[in-house]
């Protein structure tokens, strides 16, 4: 996290990447997105609804951390769970500290609850708290990381995360509908054993295929994302010629625009992944950034929440399901961020907002 310069700077902080805690373990299995559902296949009905309803269940929601993203996924598997009459009786943060997790874990498995959704820190250290609280009837539902060893149905209903390999190859379209010249393009990626951003990365690589006009001459990697504004220096040295630039996601990407303000570079254009008040506050005031693929969080926690109902209901659950995205450019700023957050654009951006007619 790189130093607040700015007053609003602070607003940005409550929008990281929200899943970027822990690298997953190398014996964590990978997911196979070519056989995931969508969300919009994840269908339950008023009447299923109504007869969760004839029976009082408990939810307990046990995170990795705390965001305005993190808390949209929690808004959006409370409405769900409320519509069916379920309570949510615990939502805890264990502040990207595993063993904490564990604990948080451990204390609402003694509350009994129906539903368990969670995203894993670290899968190897919560596997067996997990699996107690699955024996003593708990219905688990994954955010993204997968456990190793766990099993669908048996284990968990579902996991439920964002359509990486989309967002990646969309992020290379919206560079090929910036120019249809040739134009010398940089990537700064992860740089870390990562599923998410890995997944991401990979598929904007290789959908740069498609587009000859791209020309990808400088790769850079990073670790943490304090890193990026060095990154973005260098690789600014070695290659004045760049145009475009991609990075892994949104704060990241944060220190590779102070790198390009800082280098008087207003001509170099950013695309990025997920949603923070920083850089699209630089999108609605015509800055560097081009546009941010963005995933939709309260989205997710809806779906979460109906597939453990489904589950609940004795009904088949899909072992992964996808849930879309938008492609955010600064004439659709706002209503992005509503699909994403369901909550009101951040009034630091508000009065910078672009209509279709200044694009």
């Amino acid at each position: 996290m790189k130093p607040k310069k700015l007053q609003w700077r602070q607003v940005a902080l409550l929008c990281l990447l929200p899943v970027l805690s822990a690298p997953v373990s190398a014996a964590t299995p990978a997911l196979d997105l070519t056989t995931a559902a969508r969300a919009e296949q994840v269908i339950l009905t008023p009447a299923q609804q109504q007869q969760l309803k004839t029976t009082k269940r408990r939810a307990a929601l046990v995170w990795h951390g705390s965001s305005a993203w993190i808390n949209a996924v929690t808004a959006g598997a409370r409405t769900e769970f409320a519509a069916a009459g379920v309570d949510v009786v615990a939502v805890t943060d264990a502040n990207f500290d595993p063993a904490r997790q564990v604990a948080d874990i451990e204390n609402v498995t003694t509350m009994r609850p129906d539903f368990i959704l969670t995203l894993a820190i670290d899968p190897s250290s919560v596997k067996n708290s997990l699996q107690r609280a699955v024996t003593q009837g708990a219905k688990l539902v994954l955010l993204s990381n997968p456990i190793a060893g766990f099993q669908h149905p048996a284990d968990y209903t579902g996991i439920v995360t964002d359509d990486m390999l989309g967002m990646g190859r969309r992020a290379a379209s919206v560079l090929a509908e910036y120019s249809n010249k040739p134009v010398k393009v940089g990537m700064i990626f992860h740089d870390a054993d990562y599923f998410i951003t890995n997944t991401r990365d990979r598929a904007f690589t290789d959908a740069l295929k498609a587009h000859p006009q791209l020309q990808l001459v400088a790769r850079k990697g990073f670790v943490r994302e304090q890193e990026t504004s060095d990154v973005a220096a260098a690789l600014l040295l070695q290659h004045p010629e760049l145009e475009l630039i991609y990075v892994s996601w949104d704060s990241a990407a944060e220190g590779v625009l102070e790198a390009l303000r800082a280098a008087g570079r207003k001509d170099i254009r950013v695309v990025t992944h997920d949603l923070g008040v920083n850089n699209l506050l630089d999108l609605a005031r015509g800055g560097n950034m081009l546009a941010t693929i963005a995933d939709q969080p309260y989205l997710i926690g809806q779906t979460m929440a109906k597939v453990a109902l489904l589950a609940e209901l004795q009904q088949p659950t899909p072992a992964l399901t996808l849930v879309p995205f938008d492609t955010v450019h600064r004439h659709n700023i706002s209503e992005g961020w509503l699909r994403a957050f369901h909550s009101p654009l951040p009034a630091v951006i508000q009065p910078f907002i672009a209509t279709e007619n200044s694009r």
